[in-house]
């Protein structure tokens, strides 16, 4: 599968599953939201105390599985990530870049934004720039 083909497909959705590695070496899989920039990097929004941080933090190697319509049809896409800093102030440039996120997900403004600045700070979220590389799957089905 074509890289281009699979980002494409990726950025009609906001709903996946990302795969990172265990220290271990056994995969860890969470139900994640995402936003996938024009250039093809996915963003994602996490806590600094999960589990998908922590191996993150380790090992930046990740796969994000996104499912189609139907069982079979699916993209994975494969790569590495980047972790911004947790935010810890409610107008820094990690929780501007949190409304961002939740704006061009949401389609819409929060109905509290200085609520949700704080929940942002409160909750140590970061975003994960996930950057991918190769891809496998099937569109066709």
């Amino acid at each position: 599968m074509e890289l281009g083909d699979a980002i494409e497909f990726a950025k009609s959705r906001h709903q996946g599953v990302v795969a990172t590695l265990r220290r271990d070496g056994r995969a860890q899989l969470s139900n994640i939201v995402y936003l996938m920039a024009p250039d093809g990097t996915a963003r994602i929004s996490v806590t600094a105390d999960r589990a998908k941080t922590r191996n993150l933090r380790r090992d930046h190697r990740a796969q994000l599985y996104v499912p189609g319509d139907s069982f079979w049809q699916y993209v994975v896409l494969d790569g590495t990530v980047q972790l911004s800093p947790v935010a810890t102030d409610p107008h820094d440039e990690v929780v501007e870049e949190l409304v961002d996120v939740y704006r061009q997900l949401r389609g819409e403004e929060h109905p509290d934004w200085d609520e949700y600045r704080r929940a942002m700070v409160s909750e140590r979220r970061l975003v994960v720039s996930f950057g991918p590389a190769s891809a496998y799957g099937q569109l066709g089905l």
